[in-house]
Parts: C-alpha cells; sequence; structure tokens
C-alpha cells in the first residue's frame, strides 16, 4: 500500500448544503480542499480518536473525531474504498475504522446525546440524525419544548428552518430544569453571536466599498461588528475565507479586503466581500482594552497593548491576529506604469485587476476573486470598441466565464508573461501577431508553437476574397470594385486610408440617395444624378476575362465540402465554413504544402490567361458592347417620355392656330397663299388624314358661295371656319 491514498468528488457538509472538494490520507495528516472556497481542513493524524464508516444519502462517508472535540463528516465513498481505507488507518493512524448503520425507522421519540459540538438523536443507541451546533442561529425555550433555528445557506436548494424538541418535565441529574439543561448546552456549542463584554478595540468613521458608507467596526474576540448609520452586520470570524492588503494604482491609497463565507446580508444582497479604502497619510494611535497579561496569553506576541502606524497597518495587525489567518498581498507583477495593478472594466464599471501569485481579484464592483486552480483557461480578445485595448478573459472550470475588458494594450506584454509563467492555459498564443503588427511589445516569445489566432485571421481573409471572386463568377457588376487591376484594392475597416477608399464613396452615394427619394419630388434630382458622374468614369468589370485563382485554402475546402456534409448531415452553410476553417488549421505542414503548390500552379496559369486575354482587343470590346446596351434602353425611354410632352403642348396650342387660319380664309376668300395650304395639309396629316383635311375643303367652298350671295353674312362663315377644324367628322352641306 502507499504512503497516500487520494479521494476525487468527496462531499462536504455547510450549513445544508453539499461542496465537493478533494480528500487526501497521508500518514501525517488527513487533508481536504473544498473545490468551491479553497478552504483546507487539515487533520494531524496524532489528533484522531475514533473514525466510523456509515452508509449515508451520497453512497458511504466517513465521520471523524479529534481529540480537541471537533468532528468532520466526508461523504461520496464508494463501497469497495472500505477495505482499504480500514487497513490505510490501522497501519498509519492507530485507529480502526468501524462500521456503523443509521436508524431508518422513523420514530420521533429518543434520546438526545450531545458529543462535542454534535447533537445526535439516538433510537435504540442507533443514530436516527446528527445536529452540528455552530448550524444552530438562536436557541428558545417554552414549557417543555427547546426551539433551534438555523443559519440560511443560498446555496441549498432546501433550508431547515427549525427544529422543536419535546422534553418530559422531570429533574435531570444536576437538579435544574431539564429544558433550561438542554438549551444550555445547545448555546455552549452553537454560533450564536451576542455582544457581551467590551470591545477589545474600536476604529471610528472607516471607510467601505462594499457595503457602501462609514462605519465603525468594533473588534470583539469572537466577531467583527459594523456599526452604520442604516445598519448593523456582525461577522463571526470563523465566516472569514482570506485577507487581502492591496496597494491602489495613484500608490496613496490602500485596499484591505475580507472575504466572507457564507456572506452577510441586507435583504436579498448578499456581500461576500468587506472592502474597506485607507488613506496611506492617515496614522493612529491604538490601545486594546486588554492587559498586557491578557494580551500576551492570548495574541502570543502578534500584538501589543499599546500600537501606532498606519491606519490601515493597525487594522490589517489586528485583523490577522484574531482570525489568525495570513494577508495576502500582491506578488511580483508589475503593469506597464510600475504598479502591481491593471485598469479594465467588469460589467460595465471601472477597477482594478491584481495578479496575485495564486490568482487574480478583482476590486471593487462587484469584486471577483479566481484562483488559479479553478481556472480551466484565459483569453486574450480584440476590444470590441477600439484597437488600442484589449479584453481578458478567463473561464473557470465550472463554465463561468469573466470578462475584463478595455485594458490598455500596453498592459498586453506584462500580462500575458504573467500569467505563462503562472502555465495557465491560454487559448490564443497568436494573439500578440493579430493585434499590433510586428511591435516588439506584442511579439510571441514561442516562436515554435502553431499560431492558432493567426491562422484564424488569415482564414477569414481568404474567405472574404473568394466570396470576391465568386462575385466575379455570376458576373454581377460593382461599379466600386475592380478585380481586373491587382494594385486596386479595396481598404479594409482597419486600414489607414479606409476613408479614401471606393467602398466609403460609394455608401456614402447611397445614403444621399435614399435620403433625396424619401423627401418629395423635385426637379433638383439632376444635380443629384450629376454628381455620380466620376463614378461611371472609373474603370469597370472585365466580364470576359479569365477569373482570378483560388488560394490553397478554397481549393482545399471544394474538395473537402462533399465529405464535411456527409460527416455532419444537416449542417449549415454558415456551419461549413466554421468546420471547415478548423479542420485546415489542423492540417499538417505536408497536407498544406500539397494545395500552396496547387495554388501557384493555378496563378501562374491565370497570369498567362490574363496576359494572352489583355493582348486581344476581345475584353475592351465586350465590355463597351454591354455598357452600350445598358444604356440604350434608358436614352429611348427618355426621348419617349419628351416626344409624348411636346405633342401634347402642341395640342394644347394647335387650336387657337387653326381658328386664326379660319378667319384668315373667311376675310379674304380669294386668296389662297402657298403658306395656308401647306399649312393646312401638314396639320390634317398629323392628327386624323383624310378626314380632317375633307371637312376643311368643304368649309373653305362653302364659305365663298355665301359672301357672293350675301355679304352681310361674313360673320357666321367666320365663325363657321373657325370651328370646323375642331370638329371630329365632316359637315356635309345641304
Amino acid at each position: 500500500m502507499g504512503d497516500t491514498l487520494e479521494f476525487n468528488e468527496i462531499y462536504q457538509e455547510v450549513k445544508g448544503s453539499w461542496n465537493d472538494g478533494r480528500l487526501r490520507l497521508a500518514k501525517q495528516n488527513v487533508v481536504y480542499k473544498s473545490s468551491k472556497t479553497g478552504r483546507v481542513d487539515n487533520i494531524p493524524a496524532a489528533e484522531l480518536s475514533a473514525a466510523q464508516w456509515r452508509r449515508v444519502c451520497l453512497g458511504h462517508g466517513i465521520k471523524l473525531s479529534t481529540s480537541s472535540g471537533h468532528v468532520y463528516k466526508y461523504d461520496g465513498f464508494r463501497d469497495t474504498d472500505f477495505e482499504k481505507m480500514s487497513e490505510f488507518f490501522k497501519a498509519n493512524y492507530k485507529v480502526e475504522l468501524t462500521e456503523k448503520d443509521m436508524c431508518v425507522k422513523g420514530w420521533n421519540w429518543g434520546t438526545a446525546k450531545f458529543s462535542g459540538p454534535q447533537l445526535a438523536f439516538d433510537v435504540n443507541d442507533s443514530t436516527v440524525f446528527e445536529i452540528p451546533l455552530n448550524s444552530v442561529s438562536q436557541c428558545a425555550t417554552g414549557k417543555n419544548e427547546v426551539t433551534l433555528e438555523f443559519h440560511q445557506n443560498d446555496d441549498a436548494e432546501v433550508s431547515l428552518m427549525e427544529v422543536r424538541f419535546y422534553v418530559p418535565p422531570g429533574p435531570s441529574d444536576e437538579g435544574q430544569d431539564p429544558v433550561e439543561a438542554f438549551a444550555q448546552n445547545v448555546l455552549s456549542k452553537a454560533d450564536v453571536i451576542q455582544a457581551t463584554g467590551d470591545a477589545v478595540c474600536v476604529f471610528k468613521e472607516l471607510q467601505c466599498l462594499t457595503p457602501r458608507g462609514r462605519y465603525d467596526i468594533r473588534i470583539y474576540p469572537s466577531f467583527l461588528h459594523l456599526h452604520g448609520k442604516t445598519f448593523d452586520y456582525k461577522i463571526p470570524y470563523t465566516t472569514v475565507l482570506r485577507l487581502f492588503l492591496l496597494p491602489h494604482k495613484d500608490q496613496r491609497q490602500m485596499f484591505f479586503v475580507i472575504s466572507l463565507d457564507p456572506p452577510i446580508k441586507q435583504g436579498q444582497t448578499r456581500y461576500h466581500f468587506l472592502i474597506l479604502l485607507f488613506s496611506k497619510e492617515e496614522d493612529l494611535s491604538l490601545t486594546l482594552n486588554m492587559s498586557e497579561e491578557d494580551v500576551e496569553r492570548r495574541f502570543e506576541g502578534k500584538l501589543s497593548k499599546n500600537m501606532s502606524g498606519s491606519l490601515y497597518e493597525m487594522v490589517s495587525r489586528v485583523m490577522k491576529a484574531l482570525v489568525n489567518r495570513k494577508i495576502t498581498v500582491p506578488g511580483n507583477f508589475q503593469g506597464h506604469s510600475g504598479t502591481q495593478c491593471i485598469t479594465c472594466s467588469y460589467k460595465a464599471s471601472s477597477g482594478l485587476l491584481y495578479p496575485l501569485e495564486r490568482g487574480f481579484i478583482y476590486v471593487h464592483k462587484p469584486p471577483v476573486h479566481l484562483r488559479f486552480e479553478e481556472i480551466s483557461c484565459v483569453n486574450f480578445a480584440r476590444g470590441t470598441t477600439t484597437t488600442r485595448s484589449f479584453d481578458f478573459e478567463i473561464e473557470t472550470k465550472q463554465g463561468n466565464q469573466y470578462t475584463f475588458s478595455s485594458i490598455e494594450r500596453e498592459e498586453y506584454g506584462k500580462l500575458f508573461d504573467f500569467v505563462n509563467a503562472k502555465k495557465l492555459n491560454i487559448k490564443n498564443r497568436g494573439f500578440k501577431e493579430g493585434l499590433k503588427g510586428n511591435k516588439d511589445e506584442y511579439s510571441d516569445s514561442d516562436e515554435d508553437q502553431h499560431d492558432a489566432y493567426l491562422e484564424r485571421m488569415k482564414a477569414e481573409g481568404k474567405i472574404r476574397e473568394e466570396a470576391n471572386d465568386s462575385e466575379e463568377s455570376d458576373g454581377e457588376s460593382d461599379e466600386s470594385f475592380n478585380p481586373g487591376e491587382e494594385d486596386d484594392e479595396v481598404a479594409e475597416e482597419y486600414d489607414s486610408n479606409a476613408s479614401e477608399s471606393d467602398s466609403s464613396e460609394g455608401e456614402g452615394g447611397s445614403d444621399q440617395e435614399e435620403k433625396s427619394k424619401k423627401k418629395a419630388k423635385k426637379p433638383k434630382v439632376v444635380k443629384e444624378k450629376k454628381e455620380r458622374k466620376p463614378r461611371r468614369e472609373k474603370k469597370q468589370k472585365d466580364v470576359g476575362g479569365p477569373k482570378r485563382p483560388m488560394s490553397a485554402y478554397m481549393l482545399w475546402l471544394n474538395a473537402s465540402r462533399e465529405r464535411i456534409k456527409g460527416e455532419n448531415p444537416g449542417i449549415s452553410v454558415t456551419e461549413i465554413s466554421k468546420k471547415a476553417g478548423e479542420m485546415w488549421r489542423g492540417l499538417g505542414k505536408e497536407d498544406k504544402e500539397e494545395w500552396d503548390g496547387k495554388a501557384v500552379e493555378a496563378r501562374k496559369a491565370y497570369e498567362k490567361a490574363k496576359q494572352e486575354y489583355n493582348e486581344s482587343s476581345e475584353g475592351v470590346s465586350a465590355l463597351a458592347a454591354k455598357k452600350e446596351a445598358k444604356k440604350k434602353p434608358a436614352k429611348k425611354e427618355e426621348k419617349k417620355r419628351k416626344s409624348a410632352g411636346a405633342e401634347k403642348e402642341k395640342e394644347r396650342g394647335g387650336g387657337g392656330g387653326g381658328g386664326g387660319g379660319g378667319v384668315g380664309g373667311g376675310g379674304n376668300d380669294s386668296f389662297k397663299s402657298k403658306e395656308f395650304i401647306e399649312t393646312s395639309e401638314d396639320s390634317a396629316s398629323e392628327t386624323e388624314g383624310k378626314s380632317k383635311s375633307k371637312s376643311k375643303s368643304k368649309s373653305k367652298s362653302k364659305s365663298k358661295s355665301k359672301s357672293k350671295a350675301k355679304a352681310e353674312s361674313k360673320e357666321e362663315s367666320e365663325e363657321e371656319a373657325a370651328s370646323t377644324p375642331h370638329s371630329s367628322e365632316p359637315e356635309e352641306s345641304d
């Protein structure tokens, strides 16, 4: 048998909630470490007095008792673990691991036994249930009843609120009331906070960031009392997990952080951290409310009766001595500005991120503490709003993700080296090259490793390039993009001359057109068309030219697309691209060299075909013919609209002209000028032809005969001649 036994996924009950962790049995001690809080239970082998093996809800469990009166229970073992654990206990601890069954009869009448910090309820010498007295928050007595109330745990799905015991009347062994004796046994071990006696010391008006406000801190031997104007909090020292002393970035203030489990409560709000802010310039002379002998006996030289120094030093010294825990300070990390923290934002609030020797802590709203052992991986990502910053993402083994954004890019090198030195898993080691060109501060220190981030950026660029090529093959025209010219490329959004690119001009023009269409139609639309003339003068795509060659990635994708679809039935087009990108990045150098060679051959063939095509004039003529074919229909429609408008104007003005001609003919009927005859014939031919010309000739003969007979009928003939050209049918004479 080895020197140690290790078990994973072992559970410990903490105020009604099961916390998993790891248990290690060594020759010198028994160590249990909680995965949630990182709290460590260290039981020396010399203090073990008894060990029990029991069947519990989570399989099997052990109960360890020490000579000092403490009891530890761990569940989650298998039935096969009993033999090797029993042998290990006998060989190393000289303690026998005994089996003991729990009573499952369901009886509610039995015997209450107080053993150390636990209350056991037995029926026929078999335990029914056990209550850890440190979970009791209040104990109330009645005539023959004792009521126990318990601390609540937010992590527990179901919480036990209270238990009532009926104590039969009768004198106890010591002659006192059995109800009072039962209550005194409970209160002696219960976690009931009672402010009895004077405080060891008091700190007045300390600035507290979480919970916000100014509080008087009264230090008692077993708990900490925060007294504010609105709220009071009593914090037992047993709930304190860790202490942190962190310098502010301005080097003039200090943070003192107290980690709590369970947290302090105010309504529905939970405060897992108590954060105090001190100024380095504040000094304090402190006198403890204890005698020198008591101070020496209680704190063993950690504190003295009279102390003086900075305020934050006094608070940290007193808390360290009473809580009996180490104070964590920043390690060797130094940022770009020389400080031990990094300015960033978390959940839209600005704060400070401190890289520690064994984790990260963020202050102050909301405070976050992440231990290295619970971190699955970290990721460096581009900033969402600007390229002058980046995001630092931390993913835990439980699946939670924390994103610290708006970190200055000058901090990248220091932070990356720190994470790399702590051997944390980094998702994208190629981020340095992708973020900032070839700068030394962003260069990857590990050149031999595969640059996943850089490969991903290249793959996305190739996909966009091939998408443009596919648009060419479809024959669609894009006036702002000219693939025929290799030197004329569209500026990307990260280029310095992005504002001068053709795409921006096209977008600006299209926005102006949409705004002009929404407005009322006005004859000024012609001016907007003139502004687009420079775009028409630009070079167009040559439809008849050879297609640009595919890259190595696209050649491989076309060959592998059907295989990807077969392996992933029902996959979408976008998912195919993502899957193909992952597969391409996973290919080895030899496989990629094969496709790179094919891409080089395709490029040479394209250049040869392009040269042959440029020497011939087919490309230019084909492009010109296509442009003319597009322009002709537009010109014909414009001519039709103009001719239709001119005819309408002639019809409106033609009636007046015809009437004048009739009057002239009636006044001087013997004179027929050549212009009149030609005009009448032309107008007749333009309208309805023969019918109208006949009506005009008959009206003229009629007016001539009437003028010879009677001169007085001159006006009537003039009216008749004037009205005759407008009639649709000829009028016959008698």
